[in-house]
């Protein structure tokens, strides 16, 4: 099967091209995302949204779906395992995106420990009900996430995916690990394949995604319609920009170290011009790591990033490392 970048149709949403950042929670806000649009990813995630939070909390858990214009397509990911409120919840956040995704895979504990995220794997009875329930709540694109399973060797994902079909999804993600490898061990691709085969909404890949290479060979084998990078975008936002070169048979570039500064560098000033500057060099600490992947001395910049207080030194030392010859 060979694989292209193509426009994807997820009910009335239509994507530019097929690749897809995953939401991850402390990850996905709205610096990290715009970086990611910049290198071609065509539709971005906010971080996982509690309906409880949503309900509750309001205001605090609004500030998960802080947007600019130029931050669209923007799914928002919710999470819970209550219909009513995952379809209140719908309701309140429909003005903020363009699509709604439910997560049925998270495989952490506080999140299982709920009823939520993977637990839900294990009740198919209530997955059709809130499908069903946000479905007549939402005018928008509804999605899901999941997991193959709860177990190793599980095939729940069918069943569910049959579902999500039968109660108006327009798309499905598949992670295809279970619950109990938790990221751990190998995606099994094969079962991306095997959900394709059985349902005809879009299927949309995930897992194992580190390179431009793995997102080619994803499409390829399985014959998904569109591939979700999660870890692999991680300090890398240029995995988007180089898959779509690969896919479009052109050799792609592998970011110089002064480029890297120059994302770091853009990622943190968004980040202050929105969440201040303390807050801002908090988070960026494990960011500045990961932007560090892969060049000589990485891990010894980790181990200084971590320590240095304020933010003059912390540009100093990372200068000092990306861009030594620089003036």
């Amino acid at each position: 099967m060979t694989a292209q970048a193509s426009p994807l149709s997820i009910g009335s949403l239509t994507l530019t091209n097929n690749l897809i950042l995953a939401p991850m929670a402390g990850i996905t806000n709205l610096p990290f995302r715009l970086l990611a649009r910049e290198q071609g990813a065509s539709l971005c995630f906010t971080e996982m949204v509690s309906v409880n939070g949503l309900v509750r909390e309001g205001r605090k858990t609004f500030e998960l779906l802080r947007s600019v214009p130029e931050d669209r397509p923007l799914g928002i990911q919710l999470f819970g395992d209550d219909p009513q409120l995952l379809a209140e919840g719908a309701r309140m956040v429909e003005g903020h995106g363009d699509l709604i995704d439910i997560n049925m895979g998270c495989p952490v504990k506080k999140v299982v420990g709920t009823g939520a995220g993977s637990a839900l794997l294990r009740e198919p009875a209530k997955v059709r009900a809130i499908i069903r329930e946000t479905r007549r709540a939402t005018r928008l694109p509804l999605t899901i996430k999941i997991r193959t399973g709860w177990n190793c060797g599980d095939s729940s994902f069918l069943e569910i995916g049959r579902i999500a079909e039968e109660e108006g999804c327009d798309a499905i993600t598949l992670h295809p690990r279970s619950r109990a490898q938790m990221f751990e061990g190998h995606a099994d691709w094969s079962r991306i394949a095997e959900l394709k085969r059985s349902v005809t909404i879009p299927v949309i890949g995930s897992g194992d995604l580190f390179t431009a290479a793995d997102v080619t060979a994803m499409l390829a084998e399985t014959g998904c319609d569109a591939v979700m990078v999660a870890r692999g975008a991680l300090g890398n936002p240029w995995i988007f920009r180089q898959a779509l070169d690969l896919l479009a048979g052109n050799e792609p570039l592998e970011p110089a170290p002064a480029e890297r500064l120059r994302a770091a560098l853009r990622h943190f000033e968004i980040f202050t011009e929105i969440a201040g500057e303390r807050v801002a060099l908090r988070e960026m600490r494990k960011h500045f790591g990961w932007y560090s992947h892969g060049i000589p001395g990485a891990s010894q910049f980790r181990k200084l990033v971590n320590t240095i207080e304020g933010k003059g030194a912390l540009l100093e030392a990372m200068h000092r490392f990306f861009a030594p010859e620089a003036p």
